[in-house]
């Protein structure tokens, strides 16, 4: 992508005016999308995208420039230009914009390496065999949209300690959903597969099984009772509550929050914060999960990161610039959304690890409460710990058997407490792939558990 000579000319310029760290992240992204809407091919399109951004810290001060411009005079300018800006003084982080300022002229790669090379007429069958699955499960199917989107990312990271790391990351994801009318109104339901890979995704995912499941889930909700309002023992299915522990566990030990003192986990390493059950990772290295890399966004290997362990908490989630303010070693979480943003300490893959008991004996050991087999979105408050998630797939339990579906309700609790509250964990550990947002920045992650039980939770329902 960039000459090592050129990179090294690149932070010399950045660090010629007193900084006393330098960076050059590059970055050269081409991606792919189809969307077919109700039948129609809504969207067929693809791009490309190639920059750097060019990080330098003096002090307190980080200054931070990126541009479009990867020949050596254009990387030279932004490299100045965030010398200047860290120079400055005053303290904080300031993003000056240098490009473009010309046509990029670094060495490009092939527009698709061999892991994208499925073609715009194979997308396009995928979501057209969707689309008939979904239909196929029932006349109350009135709408069904299919997108499929494929990326590959080429990453080199270079900076003054010397360090010089890269990886290829190819992303790939199918999802569907669907729409179905009957007595209750409108009902929705959605699935999506994404895996770290390429095409061959469908040599492992039906694009038939997973439009099914999603037009299910939609018709199921044609029968579904208001869910009950109170506290209930709440069953989560295996993979379907990581986003839960994502949100509102994950991202309050991340270091930026503990330096902050706007976590409710800072100052307790080594406390009991969880049941005994709880053993919380993030792992950037698991197989072909969606947040899985060689390195993260600053070349810090990905590793596996144990956060809770049988309920005590070991450590925090650490990216370069905190790990370096308080004598630490990165964890391999600094990650960024494109080379346009600075990194920022971010999980990976998340979850829980699985435990010793049967899912079916844990919901026949639940004399009355809610099954949760998919969370939708929430919002959490890292400094309470406090958090609200929706449902989109549920199922009351009764005398141990699950009984009717449920409307869409809201789980409420509080982050902290709710780990405390599983009594019981199986051994069915699944991911689940999602998009977390963060200060304006999104990226990819996995989230996982296995089935367990939580005592008591918050159901935000609208039964009587």
């Amino acid at each position: 992508m960039i000459e090592p000579p050129v990179l090294e000319r690149v932070l010399s310029e950045a660090l010629r005016g007193g900084g006393e760290f330098a960076e050059v992240f590059c970055e050269d992204r081409s991606t792919s999308s189809a969307v077919l809407d109700d039948g129609r091919v809504e969207e067929l399109s693809s791009g490309r995208e190639r920059g750097a951004g060019i990080r330098v810290v003096a002090g307190e001060t980080t200054g931070f420039a990126h541009t479009a411009d990867l020949s050596e005079q254009g990387l030279l300018r932004a490299a100045a230009a965030a010398s200047a800006v860290a120079r400055s003084g005053g303290g904080g982080t300031r993003t000056v914009d240098t490009g473009p300022l010309g046509p990029a002229t670094g060495r490009p790669g092939p527009e698709e390496s061999p892991p994208l090379r499925g073609s715009k007429a194979d997308a396009l069958d995928l979501l057209v065999r969707a689309d008939d699955a979904a239909r196929a499960t029932g006349d109350a199917v009135t709408q069904v949209q299919a997108g499929y989107g494929a990326s590959r990312r080429r990453i080199l990271v270079a900076n003054s300690d010397g360090l010089l790391a890269g990886d290829e990351q190819t992303r790939t994801r199918l999802s569907v959903s669907c729409v179905a009318v009957g007595d209750a109104g409108l009902q929705t339901g959605y699935e999506t597969a994404a895996r770290t890979m390429g095409f061959e995704l469908f040599a492992e995912v039906s694009p038939e099984e997973l439009a099914g499941l999603a037009a299910r889930r939609a018709l199921a909700k044609l029968s579904a009772r208001p869910a009950p309002s109170g506290e209930l023992p709440v069953v989560l299915a295996g993979g379907s509550g990581g986003i839960l522990f994502h949100e509102a566990c994950g991202h309050g030990l991340e270091a930026d929050h503990i330096a902050k003192d706007a976590s409710v986990y800072a100052g307790r390493v080594g406390e009991q914060v969880a049941s005994p059950l709880v053993t919380l990772v993030d792992d950037g290295t698991v197989g072909s999960e969606w947040g899985t890399a060689a390195v993260d966004d600053e070349g810090r290997p990905a590793q596996r990161n144990v956060l809770i362990e049988d309920g005590v908490l070991t450590d925090y989630l650490w990216d370069w610039l905190r790990a370096r303010k308080e004598g630490r070693v990165p964890s391999g979480n600094g990650r960024r959304q494109t080379y346009q943003h600075l990194p920022m300490v971010r999980m990976t893959n998340t979850f829980l690890l699985p435990g010793p008991d049967d899912a079916d004996e844990i919901i026949a050991q639940t004399p009355h409460g809610v099954y949760v087999a998919r969370l939708g979105g929430g919002q959490v408050n890292t400094t309470t710990g406090d958090f609200v998630f929706g449902t989109t797939e549920a199922y009351l339990i009764e005398g141990g058997r699950l009984t009717e579906p449920l409307r869409d309700a809201n789980l409420i609790g509080n982050g902290p407490e709710i780990l405390r509250r599983i009594d019981a964990v199986a051994s069915d550990f699944a991911m689940t792939p999602g998009t977390c947002g963060k200060d304006g920045q999104s990226v990819p992650v996995g989230c996982g558990q296995a089935t367990l039980r939580l005592t008591g939770v918050t159901i935000g329902g609208t039964a009587e």
